[in-house]
């Protein structure tokens, strides 16, 4: 496993929701990359401030966590930025905040014409399976994600 360098940090004007950790309201998700399978993880542990119900991680919440894992995976496997197209997600069963740390999963499917399906998963803190996404991105070649995006570089996310 390897750790995954933000190289978004100090870039102007970034304040990602989902990965800036200093966003004041925002996810600030960190990852890990296991080379070999392709896989990319996260772990975040919920609060009451992202409950819909008393005690239950709100459906929104965990779609941005899926997603922004799914936009992670298109940068160390794919080495690119890319945008999402469309995301179909399956709440399998609440997620209790009170469970503890949640862990999250993300790796490619396939890749066609442009378009890439990401496969995610949500897992709580007892390891049971939540809430799972198949979501599809549109993954823009290297040189136009570093003029559109900033995109600073597939090799600038590991240490």
């Amino acid at each position: 496993m390897k750790k995954v360098k933000n190289p978004y940090v100090g870039q102007k004007g970034y304040s990602c929701i989902g990965c800036d950790p200093d966003h004041p309201f925002g996810v600030r998700l960190n990852f890990t990359f296991d080379e070999v399978n392709k896989v990319i993880y996260s772990e975040w542990n919920p609060t009451s401030d992202y409950e819909g119900y008393r005690n239950v991680l709100h459906g929104g919440i965990q779609a941005l966590l899926l997603d922004e894992i799914g936009g992670w995976a298109i940068n160390t496997i794919l080495g690119t930025a890319g945008v999402t197209s469309q995301m179909h997600v399956r709440y399998r069963k609440p997620v209790h905040i009170s469970y503890g740390p949640i862990k999250l999963k993300a790796w490619m499917e396939d890749s066609r014409r442009g378009f890439t399906n990401i496969k995610t998963e949500l897992y709580d803190g007892k390891g049971d399976i939540c809430a799972e996404a198949k979501v599809q991105y549109y993954a823009y070649p290297p040189e136009v994600a570093k003029e559109e995006f900033d995109f600073p570089g597939a090799e600038s996310f590991f240490v």
